[in-house]
């Protein structure tokens, strides 16, 4: 008889359990301080770590749909957080990119996000911590699409 299914033990179901709470848990901090939401806290800290991105680049990247980085980026560019620039390898396009007041904001929200991290980090040993951030990795580049 074949071995019975625990959903508890699947490694799908557990990555999106997790992955759920740590997002529900970090969301709680930014939205309490900052007044942010999920797609908005996504956009601003894509565009503080990789500099000016498109709307359709933030979809890609967060795996998010295309109304949902609108609506988030039409909240952030009403607060004045983000601003649309002309491209400078395409006039005809426009990326997104944090403004000064947006900078600011990012920057007090960091040490709240990374405290966070360090809080979850705190629960595993150095090597446990060392190996779920090499087995990630190596999900990542099996599951995750590559860059051209």
């Amino acid at each position: 008889m074949a071995k019975a299914f625990k959903l508890e033990d699947f490694l799908p179901y557990r990555l999106n359990i997790l992955a759920q709470e740590s997002s529900h848990r970090l969301s709680a901090i930014y939205s309490a301080h900052f007044d942010l939401d999920i797609p908005q806290w996504r956009i601003l800290a894509n565009l503080a770590s990789r500099g000016e991105l498109t709307a359709q680049g933030i979809a890609a990247i967060t795996f998010s749909h295309k109304s949902t980085v609108s609506r988030a980026v039409a909240a952030l560019e009403g607060r004045r957080l983000i601003e649309r620039v002309e491209d400078r390898g395409d006039r005809r396009a426009l990326v997104l990119r944090l403004t000064a007041k947006g900078r600011r904001l990012f920057g007090e929200l960091l040490p709240l996000v990374l405290s966070f991290e360090k809080e979850l980090l705190s629960k595993l040993s150095a090597a446990e911590r060392k190996g779920l951030m090499k087995g990630l990795a190596a999900l990542e580049r099996e599951l995750l699409p590559r860059e051209p």
